[in-house]
């Protein structure tokens, strides 16, 4: 039986991993533009990681993009890393599948050593929000009704609060909106098979009429049609940056704590509020 609090189907999301990695590498071009991001992002921190590791269920392209080496584990459950094992810890594109993502975090937190960092790529709210609309617009004129057939994805301003719960020091949470374009719906739903990124939730309706499916891509045209005259389709990529707590680093003083006046830093005189 499946808990009744998990909103994602783990054995489906599995079949659709291992259908995704048998099609090849012809839709993960947008792992390789969220690998390529966080590259960037390693680039500006002057530190050397020597104990690097990846969670995520593609490593190969991550790997080419970071060339980190290192440790490499799906993101199960219970995600297979040491306590205080690693000073780098990156997550590729899964945490929007997890059930427990508070959790899933707190893990990665715990297996790094202190002053180590989490860099975690995720899909964030408004990914494919014109799908998510054109069906709940198609099934509600042909069923007279809708079902949930675009997984929900967390808010960013809900991710960078989650990282604090999760136990991380300095966290960020930043975003980077694409648009890609495609010649029909059905291509970006092909697509979106080809990368695993297909309906996993635990609600899902198991059908699709084809009716509905017509009416589905006639709204995506209708609304969503470029200048091309190709369809566009958003993917938010949400970048969640922590580290483990260590006494090295800054942290913010204390009230009152301040050794020198700011009136004397800014060389201005002090007035008192009543002046």
């Amino acid at each position: 039986m499946h808990n009744p609090s998990e909103l994602f189907d783990t054995k489906a999301l599995s079949k659709h991993r291992a259908r995704a990695a048998k099609a090849g590498n012809a839709a993960w071009f947008l792992h390789e533009f969220a690998a390529d991001c966080v590259h960037e992002r390693l680039q500006d921190i002057n530190r050397t990681f020597t104990q690097p590791a990846f969670v995520g269920w593609n490593p190969d392209v991550w790997q080419k993009t970071l060339a980190l080496g290192g440790t490499t584990v799906p993101d199960a459950t219970v995600i297979d890393l040491p306590v205080q094992a690693h000073d780098l810890i990156i997550n590729g594109l899964t945490l929007h599948w997890a059930n427990d993502l508070v959790g899933q975090l707190v893990q990665m937190r715990r297996a790094l050593k202190p002053d180590g960092l989490m860099v975690a790529a995720m899909f964030g709210g408004q990914t494919l929000n014109e799908l998510r609309t054109a069906f709940a617009e198609a099934e509600a004129r042909i069923e007279g009704g809708i079902s949930p057939r675009v997984a929900p994805m967390a808010e960013i301003r809900d991710l960078g609060a989650l990282l604090q719960r999760a136990g991380f020091a300095l966290p960020v949470a930043d975003s980077i909106t694409l648009m890609v374009e495609y010649d029909t719906s059905i291509h970006l739903m092909n697509d979106l098979r080809n990368m695993a990124e297909t309906n996993a939730l635990m609600a899902r309706r198991r059908t699709l009429k084809r009716e509905t499916l017509a009416m589905a891509a006639d709204v995506y045209s209708s609304n969503y049609t470029k200048a091309s005259g190709r369809i566009g389709a958003t993917f938010e990529f949400v970048f969640l940056t922590g580290w483990a707590p260590s006494e090295d680093q800054q942290k913010p003083l204390r009230p009152g704590s301040a050794q020198q006046r700011l009136a004397d830093a800014l060389g201005v005189a002090e007035h008192d509020a009543d002046d």
